[in-house]
């Protein structure tokens, strides 16, 4: 077991009142694993990752309780110089929107390799050669005249691609890709993500995909984690999860995408409603006013997730 969070709970406390952002979330990973987590926008899934690293932007936000247990220390009781011993070198994250993320006065090299001079203390020289194996480790073109070009002269694809560099520049024993594909057109993100899951196969390392395309959970991730209004809702290998999805938010998500194998005229079926405000949850299941399934007990009780099989977890009173 590589990682094992426990009961993370993450709130932001403002004027308006406490915004439960991530609350009494529990997931495992092994080596080599890759876990998706999906879910709508808002549903906690970026802050549940920052939360790995404790780069909650504070004073608001805070870490209430919980433990994370990476390589068998809690990451939340280690000192600031621990745990920046840590970020980008045996944790990396690699962040949503390339041209954001990069700084832009900075070389695309300079930052790649920025992560080897701080952790693994190599010198300029040796960081600059280093720099260049990764770049073309992700494929990008002409890599040694690529190292002094600035961000705004990459595309999103090309950005994303150092990002993704500049993730596994220190070999990490978790990688956390936060909507690496965001924007990027269908062939760009094929071929990212299959760089991405044959460099994590190549060196045994374990990956956390947050996205909104269940296509590319199906395909790369071995278990996935569907979380909405802060809270793990289902939690189930791959396989079963497509197989045979057990609340009715999973349900929901797959049948507002197209399939391949569904008759064209069919219309795809959205979930009515949006989501709450987390700052202002209702007593219940958060998802009982947007539920079919919904029942008087729904609205009174919040369900807890429950194992209805070896690997699947459900929190929701009709699962059945």
């Amino acid at each position: 077991m590589l990682l094992a969070v426990r009961n993370l709970t993450t709130y932001f406390f403002n004027g308006q009142g406490t915004v439960k952002a991530v609350d009494d979330v529990s997931y495992e990973l092994e080596e080599g694993q890759t876990m998706g987590i999906v879910g709508e926008s808002g549903c906690g899934k970026t802050v549940s990752a920052l939360s790995l690293l404790r780069l909650i932007p504070g004073p608001s936000g805070r870490i209430v309780r919980g433990e994370i247990l990476f390589e068998g220390r809690d990451l939340l009781k280690l000192s600031q110089d621990e745990i920046c011993s840590i970020r980008g070198n045996r944790i990396a994250m690699i962040f949503q929107e390339p041209m954001t993320s990069l700084n832009p006065v900075l070389t695309i090299g300079y930052q790649v390799m920025e992560p080897l001079l701080v952790h693994k203390g190599m010198n300029k020289k040796a960081g600059i050669l280093k720099c260049i194996e990764l770049l073309k480790s992700v494929q990008i073109p002409d890599a040694p005249s690529r190292v002094g070009a600035y961000p705004h002269q990459f595309s999103g694809g090309m950005g994303q691609r150092a990002m993704i560099a500049m993730g596994l520049s220190c070999n990490p024993r978790l990688i956390i890709a936060d909507e690496p594909t965001t924007a990027l057109d269908v062939t760009i993100q094929a071929e990212l993500l299959e760089i991405m899951k044959g460099l994590t196969r190549d060196h045994g390392t374990a990956m956390i995909i947050i996205t909104h395309n269940l296509g590319v959970v199906a395909r790369y991730a071995d278990k996935v984690m569907v979380m909405y209004a802060g809270k793990a809702i289902e939690k189930a290998l791959t396989p079963d999860l497509y197989r045979r999805p057990r609340h009715p938010y999973t349900k929901g998500l797959m049948a507002s995408i197209p399939r391949l194998d569904q008759d064209i005229r069919q219309k795809l079926r959205p979930i009515e409603g949006q989501p709450p405000d987390l700052a202002n949850l209702p007593k219940g299941c958060a998802f009982a006013p947007r539920c079919a399934f919904c029942v008087e007990r729904c609205r009174r009780e919040p369900p807890a997730l429950i194992k209805i099989s070896e690997n699947h977890e459900v929190a929701c009173w009709n699962y059945a």
